[in-house]
């Protein structure tokens, strides 16, 4: 597997100040996010209270993206020269909305860059097999009416398998994590998010 540390990724989101870490582990706050407006929700946190939907079985609680929590309409940006690899709609209440798959190589290695919540019209404005260079617009974040009923943001997921469709766990049970942990790596390691001077929210 590549060493992405020395990369100098692109941003995927522009992001404002300040920029607060979320704790989902007591509990999730819809009016928080909408108050704070920008942050940041944690990769590996075994959150509470959130996941209810019924393909969450009641079971998978560990997050194995990151979120970054912004206004709707943030433009989001390729963070490496990509091929436009999957999409697809998620539309049920709970789920990913309008999701896009890049993927990225590295000297013969690929990864895989999962963006949810993304707006509906991003499936129009893309098609599979497109060619993105480092840097470039292809999609910007949905509204809550779109993007599966959430506070809008960027859910943010890293693959080393190709997961032959524009899908992965976002959120996995206990037994499931080791395993999850190894196949979907920190997203930070592309974003450099949480090396920032960032305050912390309860």
């Amino acid at each position: 597997m590549p060493d992405l540390s020395k990369m100098n990724f692109h941003p995927v989101i522009k992001v404002s100040r300040p920029l607060s870490v979320f704790d989902f582990t007591e509990g999730f706050d819809s009016e928080e996010i909408n108050e704070k407006v920008w942050g940041i929700g944690r990769y590996n946190e075994k959150r509470t209270n959130m996941y209810v939907a019924p393909q969450y079985e009641n079971r998978r609680n560990i997050h194995m993206g990151m979120d970054i929590w912004c206004p709707a309409a943030e433009p989001v940006y390729a963070a490496w020269d990509a091929e436009v690899a999957y999409m697809e709609n998620h539309d049920q209440k709970g789920n990913y909305g309008p999701t896009i798959v890049l993927k990225h190589e590295f000297n013969g290695d690929f990864i895989y860059a999962l963006h949810g919540h993304l707006s509906a019209q991003d499936l129009k404005r893309n098609s599979v097999g497109d060619i993105l260079k480092r840097g470039d617009i292809f999609a910007s974040v949905g509204t809550q009416e779109e993007n599966g009923g959430w506070p809008p943001h960027l859910h943010y997921q890293l693959s080393w398998e190709d997961p032959g469709e524009a899908d992965m766990p976002g959120v996995v049970a206990e037994e499931e994590r080791e395993e999850a942990l190894q196949k979907y790596p920190d997203p930070d390691m592309i974003l450099n998010l949480l090396n920032s001077d960032l305050s912390s929210c309860k």
